[in-house]
């Protein structure tokens, strides 16, 4: 792996902008036959219900059971998986997510309302969902963290019911994801994956509880499936590859940053990880790091992989240009890993999560720090926050006139309504006036 060339850029260079498009692009168009696929099983799972779902769960998962009911969890099981892993694995757990709980309680929106002078009520009713589906994947991945990352908060919105349906290929079970499901107060856990899982949550079997949204990582097929049955429930998002940005000042380890790169390369060949400084000797240092390093990681071939195909390190004038391009970027995870990155603040606008200073290094975030590891990708932080309490609340608005305020406003409503010809809303609000004949 000596021989890995990582993409070198410099943002004078006369056709950056360019170029750092052509690293960015990622094409997230769904392959015709993975398309058609999955609404196939939609379809089926639909109209089918528990049927369609055992047959594609025998088909995919290799479990062959005959009735539905043997694919759901019983809590005794998800508690006796909290007792067997280590020790050490359930307080890891349980810390985790105690503070993933104490954060996310500090985003907990509340209802509120006013009066007008003329004693007309305004507000707004801050409602929690009632039923969520958290899609958890499995297989030779195992994620109990994504477990307590989309669990608690939907907990702390006040959710009334959490479904988890996570894929057991040969009825292999991970206890670590039973246990995290136990401690995040998961309702009913369901052995499903794939698009039959998101159909069953989408649509409910006479097994499977429709839900109100579906959140969490999934492969090609549930993405796919999660954006074919949006509107129908909704979603928390179309998440890309797994991205990682830092900006260093050129003074923290070179080792240091290399294995940072590494943390999110290591994820899968199309994940992106970008280095930005001032410090070409640097760059050249932490390039040196990669090459000692990569051939000491157990998932070397992918990072060697994700680094020579979508990595790069970027040479810019200064830390204020860093964080132009660090915008241009908007990335998911953001490390400002320089001597004072509060004073760096105010000149990010787009990034999903910003990790301050040389010892915050994002692995932290997606485990234990405490906000949230669902986070925008591919850009999207330009428009999208990460995965939080709000995503699990919805707002209706309250109004509630008096019959001083019905007269004052339907004066104007009634003139802006005849002004779109819209006669109906007009003489609804002037039967209201109190100097109205009717």
């Amino acid at each position: 792996m000596n021989d890995l060339s990582i993409t070198r850029m410099s943002a004078s260079q006369a056709d950056f902008d360019s170029a750092l498009g052509k690293l960015l692009a990622w094409d997230d168009s769904v392959d015709h036959q993975v398309n058609e696929t999955v609404r196939h099983i939609l379809s089926e799972v639909k109209h089918r219900g528990d049927a369609a779902v055992l047959e594609f769960t025998a088909r995919f998962d290799h479990l062959n059971v005959t009735a539905m009911a043997e694919l759901e969890m019983p809590a005794a099981r998800l508690q006796s998986a909290l007792e067997a892993i280590p020790a050490d694995q359930r307080d890891a757990l349980r810390a985790a997510a105690d503070r993933i709980r104490d954060y996310h309680q500090r985003q907990l929106q509340g209802s509120w309302q006013y009066e007008d002078a003329d004693g007309t009520l305004l507000g707004q009713k801050v409602t929690p969902l009632d039923r969520v589906g958290i899609y958890v994947p499995g297989g030779k991945a195992a994620y109990p963290s994504s477990v307590l990352m989309n669990a608690i908060p939907a907990r702390v919105a006040g959710v009334k019911e959490v479904i988890m349906v996570v894929p057991t290929p040969h009825g292999v079970v991970n206890d670590m994801v039973l246990a995290a499901a136990a401690i995040a107060g998961v309702d009913r856990v369901f052995t499903l994956g794939g698009a039959q899982a998101v159909g069953a949550l989408a649509y409910g079997t006479e097994t499977v509880p429709a839900v109100d949204k579906i959140v969490g990582p999934g492969n090609i097929f549930v993405a796919t499936a999660k954006r074919e049955v949006f509107g129908t429930v909704g979603i928390d998002m179309i998440a890309g590859p797994s991205e990682i940005l830092v900006i260093c000042d050129g003074n923290t380890n070179p080792d240091w940053i290399a294995m940072d790169l590494f943390s999110q390369a290591e994820h899968d060949e199309q994940a992106q990880s970008i280095l930005i400084s001032p410090d070409a000797a640097f760059l050249d240092a932490v390039e040196a790091s990669i090459r000692k390093l990569v051939p000491t990681m157990e998932r070397g071939e992918i990072i060697a992989r994700s680094l020579a195909d979508r990595g790069a390190l970027i040479q810019v004038k200064d830390l204020a240009e860093a964080a132009e391009v660090s915008n241009r970027i908007a990335p998911e995870h953001l490390e400002l890993s320089v001597e004072d990155p509060a004073a760096m603040l105010d000149q990010i606008r787009h990034a999903g999560a910003i990790f301050m200073g040389r010892y915050t290094a994002e692995a932290l975030g997606d485990y234990c720090a405490g906000p949230n590891h669902v986070l925008p990708t591919s850009g999207t932080a330009r428009f999208s926050s990460p995965l939080g309490v709000y995503d699990f609340q919805k707002r209706s608005s309250l109004i509630g006139f008096s019959a001083a305020g019905a007269d004052r406003m339907g004066r104007l409503a009634s003139v802006l309504a005849r002004g779109e010809g819209l006669t109906a809303h007009a003489r609804s609000a002037e039967y209201r006036i109190k100097s109205s004949d009717q």
